[in-house]
């Protein structure tokens, strides 16, 4: 008998819809840099530096930020496809592996992943349903009943099974491979799937089908996404909370909605200001941002944004700012010197001339 994705959720869901799925605290990587002839200090570029965050379960986290910020780097340390420097994973009230808990080969079945590159994803030499089929039955799953829930996944996905169970991956469009990805991924009955730039690739009409299946999948399946985009109209549309990342660190996180309309860091409404708008009065007449993002391997000291911003003082280069709720929402947190009282920032007092 199939085991139902429901049945699976029942099983090892341990602490209850309370519980956050992922917790991750304080992770680190810093990758090393060929030395120069002359020089003797090590480096290392900052690819991520002290990211904690927490994710609900059934629930979209959308992770934004430049290129180089950490986004990607940040997903493959939570799948594990390279060791961290330091930090811990807790995955519904568990450690992951070396932490005492989940052996990362039970961790790795209630997680898996879809990359942006959906050709260089799938085996070139394994037809559709084998490649669907192939990690079930390395898993112990009998062939007979992994080729049936290939073919299964592959009707739900939006593909007629008897039309491309055999057809092998160049002999597909972009699309039709992402939702190859998707089904490959849900074989294993996952909890958490984490989306790297998955329909980055993609056009416009065919991407806004992958997103209505992913949707449509989440809530039948009770999945929880990572979903990680340069794309802030994708993040808007499919997040229930939005993450934001500048160099190596996050910067500023909370409901999506809360986000869109009402950023509190800099960095954030500068991001913002660059999507498009269909109304012409709201065109961007000038650059929010000025320079590139400063050089990973020597990030800036204090706040890694000062350089950057215009309202930086003297106090973002002399102290780290610490992620801090804005006002009363306790959801929503920013790590910067504007919203914490006791930094020592000046806010300019506007004086009012009476006539």
């Amino acid at each position: 008998m199939t085991t139902t994705a429901s049945s699976v959720l029942e099983v090892l869901d341990r602490g209850g819809p309370a519980q956050p799925l992922l917790v991750v605290n304080d992770l680190k990587k810093h990758f090393p840099v060929r030395a120069g002839l002359f020089e003797r200090e090590r480096k290392f570029v900052h690819a991520v530096d002290g990211v904690s965050f927490s994710v609900a379960k059934g629930k979209t986290l959308g992770i934004v930020g430049e290129s180089g910020c950490g986004k990607s780097t940040t997903a493959r340390l939570i799948a594990g496809l390279m060791p961290p420097d330091s930090g811990t994973l807790v995955f519904d009230g568990e450690g992951v592996a070396e932490y005492g808990g989940l052996e990362l080969k039970e961790f790795r079945r209630n997680l898996q992943m879809v990359f942006q590159d959906s050709f260089a994803s799938l085996n070139p030499r394994l037809t559709i349903v084998e490649t669907i089929a192939y990690g079930p039955q390395v898993h112990g799953m009998d062939q007979t009943t992994a080729m049936q829930e290939a073919r299964a996944l592959l009707a739900r996905v939006g593909l007629e099974p008897d039309q491309f169970a055999s057809r092998y991956p160049h002999e597909l469009s972009g699309g039709q491979r992402q939702r190859v990805n998707i089904a490959r991924a849900l074989a294993f009955h996952p909890r958490l799937v984490i989306l790297d730039e998955a329909v980055a690739a993609l056009d416009k009409s065919v991407q806004a089908q992958v997103l209505n299946l992913l949707q449509e999948l989440k809530a039948e399946r009770q999945l929880t996404y990572l979903f990680i985009s340069h794309d802030l109209h994708v993040v808007h549309y499919i997040s229930d909370e939005v993450m934001v990342m500048y160099l190596g660190q996050v910067v500023e996180r909370g409901p999506v909605e809360r986000i869109y309309s009402q950023a509190a860091h800099p960095y954030t409404r500068a991001l913002l200001s660059a999507v498009p708008s269909m109304d012409p009065s709201k065109r961007t007449l000038h650059s929010p941002l000025t320079g590139d993002p400063p050089n990973p391997i020597n990030p800036p000291s204090g706040c890694r944004f000062r350089d950057r911003c215009s309202l930086a003082q003297d106090v973002c280069a002399a102290s780290t700012p610490r992620l801090m709720p804005v006002g009363e929402q306790a959801e929503h947190i920013v790590a910067c010197h504007i919203n914490d009282a006791t930094s020592g920032y000046v806010h300019a007092v506007r004086e009012e001339v009476i006539a």
